[in-house]
């Protein structure tokens, strides 16, 4: 068994099922040292990803959720200013203590970087931050350090392993992408689809796990406005059990109640009446 299959393995037994390009992604981003970039549309498991690589390290999972607007304030380290103030009122603490570690607020960056053991630190949604954010990042995932002003620059205690996730809100800088290894993560065929299916809800059927697959494939080939990730896929799987449901062709009106599950907006939800589910199960070979 070559390295990257054993990582694929040991990821399997944590319930993810990484293909081959991503187990041997993860694989050279440990071996190299450099961050990897997870691109594709949302629901197919990026997060999840990053998630199950923490749990085969037995390490700590450092998640920074980006957003627009995002600044070093929130994603690298502030000053505690309120125990600042009562410092100063409670003995008159000098300048020179009040800008200590004592009073810096770690956040996510700053925390990676500070951990013992190498840490997974997952950037989530990158492409959601401001490009100005994409600044802060290089000095980081170049040399792994932050200097602030007020304590010079902080080197890394041990180099985080870093997953960042993007849905193709918007283009990643040309420097970001070239300081990363990169995997497009697409939806799973039906045949992961019901591999996942497998590993998380083993008790399930093998008739209702088919039709439960087949089903929310062919909604990802409609034009909907939200098409279901693995995760609603999961949900709907243990709703449908949960009611006790075997054959879906056996009660279609229930069924189609479970569809809140998967169809997240009024469009998605009036594009699939009975008539269509029903008209997608009938293809279930």
């Amino acid at each position: 068994m070559t390295p990257y299959q054993e990582l694929q393995s040991r990821l399997a037994e944590t319930g993810y099922l990484a293909n081959d390009s991503t187990a041997m992604a993860l694989h050279l981003a440990q071996v190299l040292g450099r961050p990897l970039l997870l691109e594709g549309p949302a629901g197919v498991g990026k997060t999840e990803i990053a998630k199950a690589l923490a749990r085969v390290l037995d390490t700590n999972l450092i998640r920074l959720q980006c957003y627009e607007g995002l600044d070093a304030s929130h994603a690298i380290y502030e000053w505690n200013y309120q125990r600042q103030l009562l410092a100063i009122r409670a003995d008159g603490t000098s300048e020179e203590q009040l800008f200590s570690e004592k009073y810096l607020l770690k956040r996510p960056l700053l925390q990676a970087i500070s951990q013992e053991t190498p840490a997974v630190l997952l950037l989530d949604e990158i492409d959601r931050a401001d490009e100005e954010f994409e600044a802060y990042l290089l000095e980081i995932l170049s040399d792994f350090q932050i200097t602030i002003p007020e304590l010079g620059t902080i080197q890394a205690k041990s180099r985080p392993h870093v997953i960042l996730t993007a849905n193709g809100t918007r283009d990643l800088s040309d420097a970001l992408r070239r300081r990363c290894l990169y995997v497009y993560v697409d939806y799973p065929t039906q045949k992961e689809e019901l591999a996942i299916l497998s590993a998380h809800m083993p008790e399930i059927g093998a008739t209702l796990a088919k039709q439960i697959v087949h089903v929310v494939q062919e909604m990802r080939r409609d034009d909907l406005e939200k098409k279901p990730g693995v995760a609603e896929m999961l949900d709907w799987a243990a709703a449908l059990s949960g009611l006790g449901i075997n054959d879906m062709t056996q009660n279609p009106e229930a069924v189609q109640a479970t569809l809140v599950c998967l169809l997240k907006t009024a469009t998605d939800r009036d594009a699939v009446p009975v008539e269509v589910l029903n008209r997608l199960l009938g293809k279930v070979a």
